[in-house]
């Protein structure tokens, strides 16, 4: 749209019935474009239509064509919008139900969000095309995190004393070459090790033990989309004993889902339904064998439907022991979360820290916490 005219555009944001714009002169393209949006936001013709005009709108158009238009004609962030606005205003669900138009979705958080609320109803011919969304999503998220959390959870478990056991994975490249530059080669322009040093490690034991406590409730969607990858990528480190559950009322442990694909964890997860995140955090602390040596994440807005203090206490027993222990308010890209207010508060005033976090700071908050650093300087504002 960044070469639409001015008048163009608000004839484009404000409507078909606006009389202000009745006389812009929209070209092709802006044309496609007005009968796309029309098609969402003027008039009642859908189910659940709420649009701006009194049954002027346009009918839904073909659907595959209308999402190849809009896809076309709109920039990323806004086809997400316009997409969500399809199934919420006009009630468009059909638009998961057949492969032929599901191949024509954007994929991204919004939609894995909702194949996920509306996966029993997805129908048998459509399901490996929901599949294949999801996994291009949970694929995209995965290149995005995979290499700078494993680097964060290696370099902070590796940083011990050498050991002269060979093990190429374990090579310390850093001490290794400075040990040995003095042995550099013009003719080859290489450097001719005299000697290799290690890192000390035992790939076969684990080292530390991750357990991601994942509330389900419908406004968690895009955590526990980044959860569930987090938890995939831990689960493929040696060095890691992951666990993941997830609850609302019940307390389901999908570490085995997870471990395998984090795609089959994403449909193994019931979006809705109550809270009970003590239920949870107490099976949890069955899972737990050194708490010096675990690291316990809640994901959850915290709004509690089970026992307030039983949480508080068993949060401060898990502190109290040596378990790291992180409240993340939220795993998300998206603006302040939503929560409890006053349970956060409490929860920080055990020394716990609470607070929501981007994807992207996930390195650095995993490795801070295998290195014993304060997480409170994560937190943009301290809950007091």
């Amino acid at each position: 749209m960044n070469e639409t005219k001015p008048q163009n555009r608000w004839r484009l944001i404000l409507g078909e019935d606006t009389k202000s714009f009745e006389k812009a002169n929209l070209s092709e393209k802006e044309t496609i474009m007005d009968l796309a949006l029309s098609a969402i936001y003027n008039g009642n013709s859908g189910e659940k239509g709420t649009g701006k005009g009194a049954g002027k709108g346009a009918s839904m158009p073909n659907l595959a064509k209308w999402l190849t238009d809009i896809r076309t004609f709109f920039p990323p962030d806004v086809v997400s919008v316009i997409q969500a606005d399809a199934i919420e205003k006009k009630g468009l669900t059909k638009l998961l139900f057949e492969p032929e138009t599901l191949k024509h979705v954007k994929p991204d958080l919004s939609m894995v969000a909702t194949l996920m609320a509306l996966k029993g109803q997805i129908p048998e011919k459509s399901k490996e095309t929901a599949r294949e969304l999801v996994r291009t999503v949970v694929d995209e998220i995965m290149k995005r995190l995979e290499q700078d959390l494993r680097r964060a959870v290696t370099g902070a478990l590796n940083k011990k004393e050498h050991s002269p056991i060979s093990n190429a994975s374990a090579i310390d490249w850093k001490r290794t070459i400075a040990r040995n530059i003095k042995n550099y080669d013009l003719a080859s322009k290489r450097i001719v090790p005299e000697k290799f040093y290690f890192y000390e490690r035992n790939q076969r034991q684990k080292s530390w033990t991750v357990i991601l406590d994942i509330d389900q409730s419908g406004s968690m969607a895009d955590s526990i989309i980044y959860s569930s990858v987090m938890g995939s990528i831990f689960a493929s480190m040696p060095a890691l004993e992951t666990h993941v559950v997830a609850f609302d009322t019940e307390v389901t442990d999908l570490t085995e889902l997870c471990r395998a694909d984090p795609v089959d964890m994403l449909f193994g997860v019931q979006l809705g339904g109550g809270t009970d995140i003590n239920k949870s955090v107490s099976y949890c602390q069955t899972l737990i064998e050194d708490p010096k040596k675990t690291i316990f994440i809640l994901i959850s807005d915290l709004y509690e439907g089970g026992v307030r203090k039983g949480l508080l206490r068993r949060l401060n027993e898990m502190h109290e022991n040596g378990v790291k222990v992180i409240t993340l308010l939220a795993l998300s890209d998206q603006g302040k979360p939503d929560y409890d207010v006053q349970l956060a508060k409490e929860i920080a005033k055990l020394g716990i820290a609470c607070f929501a976090c981007t994807p992207d700071r996930l390195p650095e908050l995993v490795e801070c916490a295998i290195k014993g650093i304060d997480l409170k300087r994560f937190e943009e504002k301290k809950v007091k």
